[in-house]
């Protein structure tokens, strides 16, 4: 099993940068494929970006421009790098092992003037 914590949410002005980071531990971290999901507001959950234990990157087509995500295996973390947020970026943010039911508790984006 693994353990999640995300942090780095919080509130931030349109078009402003957040980097949100994700730390693991437990079991090895640099084997697994990591990915970021959110769900905004009366949304569904949807998948932001994810990486593999190799480093090769997927982003949803909305946010490929301006999100970046990596890892640091070394740290056992992984981190989402948004940068030109929009209000339509609010959301939770969820660190999760890619493929599994392992999640992190979440961290919340907003976007606002």
């Amino acid at each position: 099993q693994v353990q999640l914590v995300e942090s780095g949410g919080g509130l931030v002005q349109p078009g402003g940068s957040l980097r949100l980071s994700c730390a693991a531990s437990g079991r090895i971290f640099s084997a697994y494929a990591m990915a970021w999901y959110r769900r905004a507001p009366g949304k569904q959950r949807e998948l932001v970006a994810r990486i593999t234990s190799g480093g090769i990157t997927v982003y949803a087509d909305s946010m490929k421009d301006r999100f970046t995500v990596s890892r640091d295996n070394a740290k056992n973390t992984v981190y989402l790098q948004m940068n030109s947020l929009k209000p339509e970026d609010t959301a939770v943010y969820y660190c999760n092992v890619f493929g599994t039911e392992m999640w992190g508790q979440g961290t919340q984006v907003t976007v606002s003037s």
